[in-house]
């Protein structure tokens, strides 16, 4: 499984790229979009047919989701036009949300179903895309937010939390994980941590630990939070392989060797 990053900038774009947005393909397999945020859809473009993409959202937040009313701009409007649908994966509320920022006009809700087969995401009830197990767990982020736990062809597992705050169903999604794929939006500060919202580098090295995953990256970073005191923060707890993933980085996501 390879995870391509078009863009891991917290809750508004950086200077130097787009919010929230992961490229996963398994090999054989048409690529899987994981979250669309600001400038995500224009990187996409660099790397796969937006005709022949899948869709998970984490949540409905707009870093994690305004770009997709660009894919669906291309998708019925681009001189090749997609063979079918795109399947779309989301929290409650996905087709009205995405419905309602790609109208023309004020106060009505575009019909996206030409162009996306809209599922909503049952917590821990696993679904297969593209060649990708995916369980999600409802985490604690508003509103409605779901980490993903997703298994490839050879039994390698990615976890990606979304934005969550500190919390145990974290440590059950990212249990034993080849990769967690975990945001950490600022540092430890008490007057930058409100509660069941995002996580401080130390809080995410806590949950790496305690999940036991074989290896750590650091996501979600907001542009006024400081990446290299975040990433310190997390050493401090977890001392397997970590990282701070920036856009363009591509992480192959293999299982470990037998024994």
């Amino acid at each position: 499984m390879r995870l391509t990053v078009l863009g891991c900038s917290g809750s508004v774009n950086g200077p130097n790229g787009p919010c929230s947005g992961y490229l996963l393909q398994a090999d054989g397999h048409d690529p899987v979009l994981v979250d669309c945020g600001h400038g995500v859809f224009g990187v996409l473009l660099q790397h796969a047919d937006p005709n022949r993409v899948a869709v998970m959202l984490s949540h409905l937040h707009a870093d994690h989701c305004l770009d997709l009313p660009a894919m669906l701009v291309w998708r019925r409007w681009a001189p090749e036009k997609a063979p079918e649908r795109s399947l779309l994966f989301g929290p409650p509320g996905t087709a009205l949300r995405i419905g309602s920022a790609s109208s023309e006009y004020p106060g009505e809700v575009d019909d996206i179903s030409d162009t996306y087969d809209v599922h909503q995401w049952v917590d821990r009830s696993p679904v297969t895309v593209n060649g990708l197990t995916v369980e999600p767990f409802k985490v604690a982020h508003p509103p409605s937010t779901f980490g993903l736990r997703i298994t490839g062809p050879d039994g390698e597992v990615l976890v990606y939390s979304g934005d969550t705050g500190y919390a145990d169903v974290v440590v059950d999604l990212a249990r034993d994980a080849d990769l967690f794929l975990c945001e950490a939006s600022w540092t430890h500060a008490p007057d930058q941590r409100p509660p069941d919202m995002h996580l401080s580098g130390v809080e995410a090295g806590r949950l790496a630990s305690r999940a036991r995953v074989r290896s750590l990256a650091l996501t979600h970073i907001v542009p006024w939070s400081d990446a290299d005191e975040i990433l310190d923060e997390a050493s401090g707890e977890y001392k397997g392989p970590l990282q701070l993933v920036h856009q363009g980085q591509v992480i192959e996501v293999r299982p470990p060797f037998p024994g």
